[in-house]
């Protein structure tokens, strides 16, 4: 019995320690977070009004480092953890949920060009994604193919010492304005998901069509459109790594973007918690301030230890990446459980403002729209329930 209590102890004040956040980490929060607040908060009514693509927002974030986190300082990005990653996302986030989900997209295609891209293919765009000169698209969901993406049927097949590529994609983010696509497609037909890989498309290219920009419950800065391709020739060096290898490619950065989710929705409930902080201390009803009401306070204090307990969560399914470690159940409990409680987070705050709450205007109108989201991208919370009794089936619920 003291053997593993001295166990379980030494194990709480590792991961006591792995909570708290070094200098790098500090400095890297504090400043995406002055940029939120000088910076994002002031445009995020007109670019949710506007659906505006903000160019000159993404330029300004280029510039100080805040794209592609964790490309290596070799590769010239700066060299920084998941963790930290992270942070960013929960910052950005706190001021317009649209502007996180750039960094997050950015993140999985520099991870994937880190991973599997060639020498040439890494010199010849990671810089221009970084800088945000080059806008990028990660292409797989098509009509038959979301919680499924097995079930694609975008074919590439073999023309010379090239490619031809067939097929359509919907809900594509930044379909309407990429330069450049990470494009799944079938390579072996009777291979199933051992026969996919993914190609870098050039989307100026003959034969590739926008379909129209989709107007959006939320996050309405952030445009999402089809794509199609019909018979768009593709060079030998459009192929990332290794022929039919992928749907494992694609995979691998899953955890990494269930994070960064996780991150962006703990950004939106501390939005919201702060909005009706702010709003209960100045509305008054019955003669007194309503956040005086015992009924209102639990409500804020309900808010503040879910948003506490998903930042935990989310911090954890970083450190597990950073460390090397099987993070997938963890990656998939933070994503599940910060998104559905942004969702509730922001219903409560909508709650707390009464009519006001559901005017456009009014922030925490739109933080609701914006949290809807994070329930359904990046695998829906349906699906991360069931990654989550899979791993609990094959691993057993030691933690």
């Amino acid at each position: 019995m003291r053997a593993r209590l001295s166990t379980n102890m030494h194990a709480a004040n590792a991961n006591e320690r792995r909570m708290r956040l070094n200098e790098s980490q500090d400095l890297v929060r504090n400043l995406a977070r002055e940029f939120t607040d000088d910076i994002i908060r002031p445009m995020a009514e007109e670019l949710d009004q506007s659906e505006r693509f903000p160019d000159d927002l993404y330029t300004q974030m280029g510039e100080l480092g805040l794209f592609g986190i964790s490309v290596p300082e070799n590769l010239g990005g700066p060299g920084l953890d998941v963790l930290t990653y992270t942070l960013v996302m929960e910052e950005l986030s706190r001021g317009y949920a649209s502007v996180a989900d750039q960094c997050g997209l950015v993140e999985l295609i520099t991870t994937l060009l880190v991973r599997h891209g060639t020498h040439d293919q890494q010199n010849r765009w990671l810089a221009g994604i970084m800088a945000a000169r080059i806008r990028v698209a990660y292409c797989i969901t098509e009509s038959e193919a979301g919680s499924d993406v097995s079930g694609i049927r975008t074919t590439a097949v073999r023309s010379g010492d090239g490619w031809i590529l067939n097929g359509d994609k919907i809900w594509i983010h930044n379909a309407p304005v990429a330069d450049l696509g990470f494009v799944l497609a079938r390579t072996d037909p009777e291979a199933g998901h051992r026969g996919m890989s993914i190609f870098i498309v050039d989307l100026g290219s003959r034969g590739v069509e926008r379909g129209p920009r989709e107007h959006k419950m939320g996050q309405r800065a952030s445009p999402v459109g089809a794509l199609h391709f019909k018979d768009v020739v593709l060079p030998s060096d459009s192929l990332l790594g290794d022929e039919n290898h992928g749907f494992h490619m694609m995979m691998s950065v899953l955890e990494k973007g269930r994070a960064g989710i996780a991150a962006l929705a703990v950004g939106i409930a501390q939005a919201g918690l702060q909005a009706a902080l702010d709003y209960a201390g100045e509305r008054k009803q019955f003669r007194q301030r309503i956040v005086d009401f015992q009924g209102l306070q639990w409500m804020l204090a309900d808010m503040a230890k879910e948003i506490s307990a998903a930042r935990l969560l989310v911090r954890e399914a970083a450190t597990r990446i950073d460390q090397g470690e099987n993070a997938t159940m963890m990656c998939s409990m933070a994503k599940c459980f910060a998104t559905d409680m942004a969702v509730k987070c922001t219903a409560d705050a909508v709650q707390i403002f009464g009519g006001s709450g559901y005017i456009r205007g009014f922030e925490v109108e739109r933080l609701y729209r914006d949290a809807k989201i994070t329930q359904i991208y990046e695998g829906t919370n349906q699906i991360q329930r069931t990654i989550i009794a899979r791993e609990l089936i094959k691993h057993g619920a030691c933690t």
